[in-house]
C-alpha cells in the first residue's frame, strides 16, 4: 500500500477510534447540489453532485471524519481516466485560547480519487495541513500541500488561504461572504488566483437546509458560478 493510501486508512482508523469513545458525538450530512465549486472551480462541469459525510468529534476538542461527493473533473480532462468520485478523510483538534473568544483548528485532510489512470499521470491524490483561527463572525484558513497539489506536477507546497465573515439569524437564516487566494508553488506565480463567493441559507428544525451561492475567480475565461442546495443533516 503507498504511503498515501496508509494516511488516508489511518485517518479513517481514528475516526472509528472516536466513534467507539463514549463521549464522542457524531453528525453528518447528505447534500444534493447543483454545482460542486471547491476555491471557486468547479468540479463536475457545473452539473449537479451528490455529497454526504460524517464527522466524530470528542469532547476534548479532538475530531475525524469521512466526506465524499460526485465529481467529473478528471475524466472530463482525460476519458482514460475512470475516477467519479472524491473521497476525503481529516482528523484535527479545534479548541478555544482561554476566555478570549478565539478559536483555533488544527488539521489534516487527505483528498483520495480513487479510479484508473493512464500510465505516466500524475496522482492527484493531495494531502494538506490546515490551521484555522475564527472570532465572532470572521474566521481564517490556512492550508498547505505536502503532495503535489491534484495532479499538478512539483507542486509540493502549494498552498492556499480563505477568510470569511457570516452572521446567523432568528429563524436559521445565515448570510455570508469569502475571499480566498490559491498559491501553486513551482510555477511562479503563474497558476495562481483570486477567488471569492457570497452565499445564503436557511436551516429547518427538522434537520433539512437550502443554500445559495454565488462563486467567481479572476482566472481568464471563467464564468461566475450560482448554485442551489438542499441538506438533510443528522
Amino acid at each position: 500500500m503507498s504511503s498515501r493510501k496508509i494516511a488516508f486508512a489511518t485517518l479513517l482508523s481514528t475516526g472509528l477510534l472516536l466513534a467507539g469513545n463514549a463521549a464522542a458525538e457524531v453528525s453528518g450530512s447528505v447534500t444534493v447540489v447543483s454545482d460542486y465549486v471547491f476555491r471557486g472551480v468547479t468540479q463536475t462541469n457545473e452539473k449537479p453532485a451528490l455529497q454526504g459525510g460524517v464527522t466524530w468529534e470528542h469532547e476534548s476538542g479532538f475530531y475525524a471524519g469521512a466526506w465524499g461527493s460526485s465529481i467529473s473533473w478528471l475524466s472530463d480532462s482525460d476519458p482514460d481516466i475512470s475516477s467519479q468520485v472524491e473521497l476525503d478523510g481529516f482528523i484535527g483538534y479545534a479548541g478555544d485560547f482561554g476566555d478570549s473568544g478565539v478559536g483555533y483548528d488544527v488539521g489534516a485532510n487527505y483528498y483520495w480519487y480513487p479510479g484508473d489512470y493512464p500510465a505516466g499521470f500524475t496522482d492527484v491524490d493531495t494531502l494538506e495541513l490546515y490551521f484555522g483561527l475564527s472570532w465572532n463572525v470572521l474566521s481564517a484558513k490556512y492550508s498547505y500541500a505536502t503532495t503535489d497539489l491534484f495532479g499538478i506536477p512539483d507542486s509540493d507546497g502549494s498552498s492556499a488561504l480563505d477568510l470569511g465573515v457570516g452572521w446567523e439569524f432568528d429563524g436559521g437564516w445565515s448570510v455570508g461572504a469569502g475571499y480566498g487566494q490559491q498559491w501553486v508553488s513551482g510555477y511562479g506565480g503563474e497558476l495562481d488566483y483570486d477567488y471569492w463567493k457570497v452565499t445564503g441559507g436557511k436551516s429547518f428544525e427538522n434537520g433539512f437546509a437550502i443554500g445559495l451561492e454565488w462563486h467567481d475567480t479572476d482566472i481568464s475565461g471563467a464564468d461566475d458560478t450560482v448554485l442551489v442546495s438542499l441538506s438533510k443533516s443528522f
